[in-house]
Formats: C-alpha cells, sequence, structure tokens
C-alpha cells in the first residue's frame, strides 16, 4: 500500500511587489481571507486576490502616504487614513470615491467600520478618536481621553461599544449611546497595538508591545488573566469564530492561547516575520507581512493545531444569572452579544454633535471626482470578486476552496511516518477481504497453464548461441598504434610549416632592422611584405 503524503502544518503561498515604494499598512478582508488591501508610501491603495499575482484594482486620490487601511465586514467598501490626516472612502462594487473625510490635524494611525451601520471610526496621531457618519460625510463624535497616539479601533460585535488601544499605554471603552467613556483598562507597561472583542462573550483581549496579552472582563471591568513570555511585541490577534481560543502572531511563531485559566495549546513555527494582520477562511489561517516594497502571504492548518479550551456547561451552570460567580474558576460565564433584529442602521441613536459640525461643503463632491480614480488592472479578476455580490444572494453562500498544502520536506516526512497514525489503522483491515475472494475466479482456469516444466540446464552458456556476437569487437592494441602514427605525422606536418612562416618573418624583420639602423629607407631594394607586422620598438 502507497505511504500517505505528508502535507505541511504552516507554509509560505505567495510574495508579491505591491507598490513602487514601502508599503506602509496593510488588511486583509475578515468575510471571505481571499481580500487583500495594502497602502503605500506612493499614496496609493492597492487591492489583491491571495494567491494572484495582478493587482486587481488601484485607488488614488491621497497626497501623502497612506497610514491605515480598513475594509467593511461585506468587503463592499474601504476606507484609508493618510498622513495628512485626511480619510478616503470608496465603494468597490462601484469603482468610484464615496467620501473624503477632514478633520484630523495629524496622520491616521487606525480605522474600524461599524458592523451594521454606515460608520467609521478614526484614530490618529493627535490623540483623538472620531465616528464620522459616511451617509452624512461628517463627524457624528469626538472623543477624548487619550495622552498618545491611538494604534488600534474595534467596534463590538453588537455595534454598541468601541475600544481603543493607545501608546499611553492604556485601554478604553466608549459607550456609542451615551457618546462618554464606560471604563479605562490600565495594566500594561508598553504601549497598546491590538484590541479584539470575543465574538460572543463579553470579553476583550488586548496585546502590548510589554509582550503581554490580558483578557479583560466587560461586565466586572477587570481583567481575567495574563499571559505573559511573548517572544516580541503583540501586533495581531485573532479569536477563532467559535470562540474556543485565541491566535497570537508572534515573530516567526503562531500562538494558540486559552485565558481561563491562562495557557498555551500549540505553538507552530512560521516564518513570517512580523505578521500585520490575521484572516481565517476554510479552516486556514491565512497571515500577511510587508517589508519595504514586498508583501508575503502564509498559510497555516488549523486542523493540526491544538484548539482546545472550549466552555462547556451543565444543566445546573445554565441556570444560574450570569453575574453569578460560578464554583469552578476554570469555566466562565459571561452574557452574550444581542445582535440586532436588522441591519439598518439608528443614526437617533448614536450621541451627535452639532448640524454644522457635521456639513460638509457642497463642492466636495466634484472635487472628489476629480482627484480620486479607481483604476481596474484586472478585469477579470474585479468582475469575479465584486460584480456577482449584485445578483440574487446563494443560501447558503458558496465558500471558497482552501488552499492545497505542499507535501512535507523529506526529513519531515520520514519522522511522521515513523509515527503510528490513526488513519493507517483504519485503512490496513480494508483491503485484506478483497484477498480471499479472488481465488475462486483463478481456479476456472486450466490447471495444466498453472504449472510449467523446469528443465535444468547442464551448461552456463545459452545453447546455439555465442557470446561475442553480442559484445563489440575488441581491437585496442591495434588501433592504438594507429593513433600514435597519426598524432606523429600531424605534429611534423604543422611544425614544417611553422619553421617555413618563422623563416620568412626572421629575413622580413631582419631587413627592417638594417633599414632603421642606416635610416635610408629609399636604400632598401627589397621591402618587406604586407603581411609581415613591424615591430613597435627594436633592440639597439
Amino acid at each position: 500500500m502507497a505511504t500517505p503524503v505528508v502535507t505541511k502544518t504552516a507554509w509560505k503561498l505567495q510574495e508579491i511587489v505591491a507598490h513602487a515604494s514601502n508599503v506602509s499598512s496593510l488588511v486583509l478582508g475578515k468575510a471571505s481571507g481571499r481580500l487583500l488591501a495594502t497602502g503605500g508610501d506612493d499614496c496609493r491603495v492597492n487591492l489583491w486576490s491571495i494567491n494572484k499575482p495582478n493587482c486587481i484594482m488601484s485607488l488614488t486620490g491621497h497626497t501623502s502616504p497612506v497610514e491605515s487601511v480598513r475594509l467593511n465586514t461585506p468587503e463592499e467598501l474601504i476606507v484609508a487614513g493618510s498622513q495628512s490626516g485626511s480619510i478616503r472612502v470608496w465603494d468597490l462594487e462601484a469603482a468610484k470615491i464615496l467620501r473624503t473625510l477632514m478633520g484630523h490635524k495629524a496622520n491616521i494611525c487606525s480605522l474600524d467600520f461599524h458592523p451594521y451601520g454606515e460608520f467609521v471610526a478614526s484614530g490618529s496621531q493627535d490623540t483623538n478618536i472620531k465616528l464620522w457618519d459616511i451617509r452624512r460625510k461628517g463627524c457624528v463624535f469626538r472623543y477624548r481621553g487619550h495622552s498618545q497616539a491611538v494604534r488600534c479601533l474595534r467596534f463590538s460585535p453588537d455595534g454598541k461599544w468601541l475600544a481603543s488601544a493607545a501608546d499611553d499605554h492604556t485601554v478604553k471603552l466608549w459607550d456609542l449611546t451615551a457618546g462618554k467613556m464606560m471604563s479605562e483598562f490600565p495594566g500594561h507597561t508598553g504601549p497598546v497595538n491590538v484590541v479584539e472583542f470575543h465574538p460572543n462573550e463579553y470579553l476583550l483581549a488586548s496585546g502590548s508591545s510589554d509582550r503581554t496579552i490580558r483578557f479583560w472582563d466587560l461586565e466586572k471591568f477587570q481583567v481575567v488573566s495574563c499571559i505573559e513570555g511573548e517572544p516580541g511585541p503583540v501586533r495581531s490577534v485573532l479569536f477563532n469564530p467559535d470562540g474556543c481560543c485565541l491566535y497570537s502572531g508572534c515573530q516567526d511563531s503562531l500562538r494558540v492561547y486559552g485565558w481561563e485559566p491562562e495557557r498555551c495549546f500549540d505553538v507552530v513555527l512560521v516564518n513570517w516575520g512580523k505578521v500585520a494582520d490575521l484572516a481565517i477562511c476554510n479552516d486556514q489561517l491565512i497571515g500577511v507581512a510587508f517589508s519595504q516594497s514586498n508583501v508575503s502571504s502564509y498559510v497555516v492548518d488549523l486542523t493540526r493545531v491544538t484548539r482546545t479550551g472550549t466552555v462547556t456547561q451543565d444543566p445546573v451552570q445554565a441556570s444560574q444569572p450570569l453575574t453569578q460567580q460560578t464554583s469552578n474558576p476554570g469555566v466562565s460565564l459571561r452574557r452574550i452579544y444581542e445582535r440586532p433584529s436588522t441591519t439598518c442602521s439608528k443614526p437617533q441613536r448614536v450621541k451627535h454633535n452639532s448640524e454644522s459640525e457635521r456639513r460638509s461643503p457642497s463642492s466636495e463632491d466634484d472635487r472628489d471626482e476629480r482627484e480620486s480614480r479607481a483604476e481596474i488592472q484586472n478585469a477579470e479578476d474585479y468582475n469575479e470578486i465584486f460584480q456577482p455580490k449584485k445578483s440574487i444572494s446563494r443560501t447558503p453562500p458558496r465558500r471558497s476552496e482552501p488552499f492545497p498544502a505542499p507535501p512535507e520536506d523529506d526529513t519531515a516526512t520520514a519522522k511522521e511516518a515513523s509515527k503510528p497514525s490513526p488513519a493507517m489503522d483504519v485503512q490496513l483491515p480494508v483491503p485484506n477481504p478483497e484477498v480471499p475472494a479472488r481465488p475462486p475466479v483463478l481456479t476456472a482456469t486450466p490447471t495444466p497453464k498453472g504449472e510449467p516444466a523446469i528443465i535444468p540446464a547442464t551448461r552456463n552458456e545459452p545453447i546455439g548461441l555465442k557470446a561475442s556476437d553480442f559484445l563489440p569487437a575488441v581491437k585496442v592494441p591495434q588501433q592504438a598504434e594507429l593513433v600514435d602514427e597519426d598524432a606523429m605525422s600531424q605534429i611534423r606536418k604543422g611544425h614544417d610549416t611553422m619553421c617555413v612562416v618563422l623563416t620568412s618573418r626572421y629575413k622580413n624583420l631582419d631587413t627592417v632592422r638594417a633599414v632603421w639602423t642606416t635610416c635610408d629607407i629609399k636604400s632598401v631594394n627589397i621591402p618587406p611584405t604586407l603581411s609581415t607586422p613591424i615591430p613597435r620598438c627594436l633592440p639597439s
């Protein structure tokens, strides 16, 4: 039976040159895990399809390097913030600029789309957080409280809260309805780079440059646990879709964590350097990293990664109130986010600023159209990704195929093959019942053919054949003598010819020397031939 092919757990998928200058930011589409947006110092936003070499669309309009990009959940809109503080929103299906938002006094460090309404949150180097209404094209509210740059913003799954992480070592939670800060989470000793909400529970994770990951309870507003010992600054974290674990993109590795109690389930070595963003699709984790103008993508097969830690509840615990502390400290019972019944946004429930502050000049629309362009560079991929969304939705939606895993190296294959595999134990008994079923079919054939007569031979040579007839003729001594004679004749012929040439040239040179000495060229009766080279200098 053939040996099963052992595939890699993590591998490099692709490396592309994303911009003409350095790449400054990038983001993966979380819905499909196949769409990549990059921002560069060339003031452009480029869109790519993972594992395809050509750019789908290039968005222009910014006049300074793009510092932050973000895709909305359906991957129909993209927002980009620049170093000058301007924010631009593009409609990817219509391939045009949608809004230009001005108001920040420094570069944009973080962006996020509201999960249901048409709102965008922006964090800047000027320490301010602003909530923008895309339809009204203006600032809805400004949140103040951080003392340094705001590095990450995330809306809660129900769209009621906004979490912010900043260089001032703090994480803050904002209530969008009341327009004020709900709680502040201190504890980190370095800049906080990323925050992420649990997909179901009232739980928040934060990663910092102090090499720690902290989990915060959003009911009691206190720390649940702290994971220390990260190999470097934490820049990207992502919860598993079912909420069973947290993935942390570390320096050249992927780590899988649980939080009650804090523990590491698995570590996968991935040579992705400083990973910038993570996404999950088809039980595969996609990670992207950038260096100068290059962007690299990597894949981790999550089916081969340990992801234990799913929260289970018995009937007694399920009947208790959510605010009551359970007897088992390893099990957490928290509230679950309440999603709105429809996706229709309700602007009146969000606290707004005055109408005069929200309104923008009416002439800005025409100016946006002139200054911004959406250049479709690959029409085939553009139509495949964006245009089918205008048709009737398929239920359930068609899932993209996972990326095929390459085979493992020879050394790793040998190690894996030596280990007992459950799959092999299941496959081995299958062929055994088929073997005894075939002999009855073979017995129907005549038996004399299955018993050939073997006559022992008394000679070691075939009868009637000569082995010399199949071997080349050996004439080594005679061939050597002929070769020596031919070589000597060729040498002699060449030697005689060379002697004649050298003798002729010697005579010509002797004549030239004699004339040169007397300094009377006209008296020479025998001039040198044209084929004779004249030396540049003669000995005295």
